[in-house]
Parts: structure tokens; sequence; C-alpha cells
């Protein structure tokens, strides 16, 4: 919980930036900044853990927005000076259950 309570607190303080696939990402899937820091503060959760990561430890968080969106947010651990959005999208209900667990084929 407290590698979400972090991400939290550094979304919320402003302090992150997005990838450049992450801002390309926000505009073909109509997110908008606003959507994403509500997602990531409301009702979130870690659904995925990547330590090994090759760009670096992240996780992928599912959040809603205040309109009920649901999003996926991959960002970075909180151990820099910023967290970096990694990519963002609305998670496809055939590709997921619950929108948490991955289907597998």
């Amino acid at each position: 919980m407290a590698l979400l309570d972090d991400i939290r607190g550094m979304v919320a303080a402003r302090r992150y930036e997005f990838s450049r696939h992450a801002v390309d990402q926000t505009i073909i899937r109509n997110i908008s900044v606003a959507e994403l820091e509500q997602a990531i503060a409301n009702r979130s959760a870690v659904i995925e853990d990547y330590p090994q990561d090759k760009y670096g430890p992240s996780c992928l968080i599912l959040g809603f927005t205040s309109a009920g969106r649901p999003l996926h947010i991959q960002c970075s651990y909180p151990t820099r000076l910023l967290v970096k959005v990694v990519t963002v999208y609305e998670p496809n209900p055939n590709l997921w259950f619950d929108l948490r667990v991955r289907k597998i084929d």
C-alpha cells in the first residue's frame, strides 16, 4: 500500500511526467490529465507489479475517474523526483476479468 500511497501523493503534488508514448496515448484515447489524476486518486489499486521492467521498476494501476471511467495507468515507482507515466488506457473488458486480471487465450 505504501507504493500506491507514495504514487498518489506525488501525482496529487503534480510531481509526475509523461513518457512520449503516454502523451501519444492520451491524445489517441482522449484521456485528459484531469482524468489521469482522478483515476490515481479514486478507488485505485496496483493490479500488476513490474519490479524488473527494462526501463526501471513500474506498476499497473487500475483507477476510476470522477465519472466512473476505468483507466489503467502504468507508472514508475516513486523513487525519483518525478513519477513517470509510461502509458494510460481504458481497459478492454474482453481482455480483462473485472478489469483487474488479464485473460489468457
